[in-house]
Parts: structure tokens; sequence; C-alpha cells
């Protein structure tokens, strides 16, 4: 093979790596719950105003404190790596050593808590709004797992409001988002240099991305789309709660101790075919308690959760997978269930620190997601957006973002 050949090939294959999008990487079974958050918003995916602060933190189970450090990496709109070299979009260093963390106290489960806030003494600010990845990295350089986060500025007022579907197939199984834009800068040829995402309950793996104006009045850029901006609703996650080990919560059948503790929940039915009905969630969130705990972060103790779902005929042949946000929506062999002919029942078994948990159950075909295959979609459901605005003027080197909205579809219309 002569020196030119091995050249291109080189350079296509570098090529291909530097304008492929990047996804975040879960951890391995010992690192758990990761908790991302800005400093007002505890959605547990940050998308801070500049300036703000960000934390995330987790646990390592495996008992030998090791060192982790962090890199921080900045991206276009579309998770592809950015032209911008790490001093223009980071003020001082990154890939630091975690230095603030702590062992668990008086848990069945041991194991060290780390937390990590930005700024701080090395990483002095993110100088630019976009998108960014921080990738967590043990004491061999081996990346261990990596989470998205966003950063605007408010140089736009985006409206976000929720409508039935137009199309009258789905009018009760879709929510429509319209979009209306209100910049504050002046935008330059807005259809081609502007873009909007779409993200429902704070889930970038269902978000609609790379939406353009459909038209503009003046200088407002409106988004009216039917198909192109549509969700299925689905339906109010599942919850339970086990912030007291020592007793059956809500959502908990019973409880046992063996080497730790084990909480059993009901057994949930399919609610595809049942009418709607109205239950607060938190849009597929959790939060970490223990009742009896001066400081939950330590002091909460790690519980094995028994899920099971009883199967109908529609799903005994497909692949369902346990979800939330406790899990980072994943998709995988970690999340899968097992089934059950026997007692004709999905289960699935996982370690969950102590808290309140918002889930549900979901299929998976190929690259195909289905949400509603057991929860049904209803139009009712009350369902968080957040819809992110990107610009990249004339001859600029990444996509700032310039607005953030918000919208829910508690008083969705027609």
């Amino acid at each position: 093979m002569t020196f030119l050949i091995r050249f291109y090939i080189a350079f296509y294959f570098v090529s291909f790596a530097a304008f492929s999008q990047v996804n975040e990487v879960n951890p391995p079974e010992y690192i758990k719950t990761i908790i991302f958050k800005g400093n007002t918003d505890l959605s547990q995916l940050p998308i801070v105003e500049l300036g703000e602060s960000i934390e995330i933190s987790f646990d390592a189970l495996n008992g030998d404190e090791e060192d982790y450090y962090y890199k921080i990496e900045h991206f276009n709109h579309d998770w592809t790596p950015s032209q911008l070299m790490k001093p223009e979009f980071l003020e001082g260093f990154d890939n630091q050593r975690i230095r603030n963390y702590e062992n668990s106290y008086n848990t069945y489960q041991i194991y060290s808590h780390y937390t990590l806030t930005i700024p701080n003494q090395f990483t002095k600010s993110l100088k630019v709004t976009g998108n960014y990845i921080i990738s967590i990295f043990n004491n061999d350089d081996e990346l261990v797992f990596s989470r998205k986060f966003m950063i605007y500025e408010n140089k736009a007022n985006v409206g976000v409001t929720l409508k039935r579907s137009r199309d009258l197939a789905f009018i009760n199984e879709k929510q429509r988002v319209e979009i209306l834009i209100d910049p504050k800068i002046t935008l330059t040829n807005p259809k081609q240099t502007v873009k909007a995402v779409i993200i429902k309950n704070n889930n970038l793996k269902t978000a609609i991305t790379n939406i353009k104006p459909q038209f503009t009045v003046g200088t407002q850029l409106m988004y009216r789309y039917d198909k192109e901006t549509s969700f299925w609703a689905g339906n109010e996650y599942l919850y339970f709660e086990n912030k007291d080990t020592r007793a059956a919560n809500t959502g908990v059948q019973y409880i046992e101790l063996k080497n730790l503790y084990h909480s059993y929940l009901y057994t949930n039915t399919p609610r595809n075919n049942i009418p709607y009905t109205y239950f607060p969630d938190i849009n597929g969130n959790y939060t970490v308690l223990n009742l009896d705990a001066k400081d939950s972060d330590i002091e909460a103790d790690y519980v094995w959760v028994h899920f099971s779902l009883k199967a109908t005929e529609n799903l005994k042949n497909k692949a369902i997978y346990v979800y939330g946000n406790f899990n980072n929506f994943s998709i995988d062999n970690n999340t899968k269930m097992n089934y059950d002919a026997n007692q004709n029942i999905f289960y699935k078994t996982l370690l969950l620190k102590q808290g309140f948990y918002n889930y549900k159950y979901v299929s998976q075909e190929k690259t195909t997601l289905n949400e509603g295959i057991v929860s049904g979609n209803f139009y009712q459901t009350e369902n968080n957006y957040k819809v992110i605005v990107y610009y990249r003027n004339l001859g600029a080197r990444y996509d700032q973002i310039i607005g953030l909205g918000e919208g829910t579809s508690v008083n969705i219309s027609n």
C-alpha cells in the first residue's frame, strides 16, 4: 500500500470521527445515582444561563475510593464537535481530579459519594453558549461515563404553546408544539441560520431537532407545523417511594432484608386500553431521600427494587424495558425485563438509592422506541416541553444558544 493511499485512508477516518455525532456514555454497574443539575433547575438535564453553575454527583459502589477526573468539550447544535479550541470556551483548566467526596455512613451498601461543581478554583468559567459534554475518567484515563448539558444567553423570547394534533387520526394521542421566537438581536437569514430543538420531559433521546422557521412576521419567527413538531403524548409516569426501608411505602407491596433491603413493587398492568386517569408525576424524574437521615447523599441506602408487569398477548414477544431519568432513559440489557411464562409477567430487579422514582415501561424494535405500547397515548397527559434556539451567524465558528422557552400541556387546546 503506497504512502498516499494510507494517508487518504487515515484522513477519511479522522474526518469521520471529527464530524460524527457524539452520544452520552452510560456508566458501568458500580457507578450509580448520577444527578446532574443547574443551580435553579432540578430537571437533571442542565440548561443553564451563561454564568450560572452546574453540579454533577454520583456514587461509586466498589468501595475503592478511586480518583475521578473530568473533561469538558464543546459541540455544535447536532452534537458534532465544534471548531473551538478549549481556551476559546473554557477559562482555566479541566482534566482535574474531583476532590469533593464522602463515604457512606450507616448503610448496608458501602459507597463513595462524589460531587463536582462548575465553576470551581480550576475551571473558572465556561465562556460561550452552546452544547457541552462533561466526561468522567478514572485513574487509567478510561472513560467512565459522560453527560450532556447546554448553556444559553437570553437573546430571544421563546413562546411555547401546546395544541392537539390537526391530524384526526391522532387527535387523541399526540401533542403538537407551536413556537414563536421574538429575537432581541438582529438575525441574518434566520431560515438558514436559526434551528430549534424541542425536548419532552428532559429526555434528549426523543427530542425533535433541526427545526427551521416555518414563516416570519416582521422579526418574529413562527413555527406552526403539525407533523414536524408533534410528539406521542404518552401517559403519566408510574411511581414508587422507598424513603423508609423498614416500611412499605407508595407503590411497594412488601419489603425484605437480606444482604440489602429488597422492595417488591406491586405488579403493574398495561394502561394502553383503559381510560386516561390523571395523577401527578414529576415527568420521569427522581429524587434521593432517606427520611431518617440528616444527609441523604451519604446516608440513603441502596435497595434492590423488584419491578413486574403483567404480560398481555401483544407484549409477550416484545422487548420491554424499565425507563426513566434514573437510568438516563437507557434502552440496553441493564434495563431489559425478563419474561416468566409461568406467572405471565415481565420482571426486572434494579439496585436503586432510596428516594422517590418515576418510571414507565416501553418497548423498542430495532431503532423504533414505542413509549405507548404499555402506557398508551392520551392527549390529556401532562408533559413538559423545552425549546432551545440555536443561531450561527454567517462566518461564525460555532452554534450559540440564544433562547430557551418552556411550556406544559396542562392547558392544551385544540
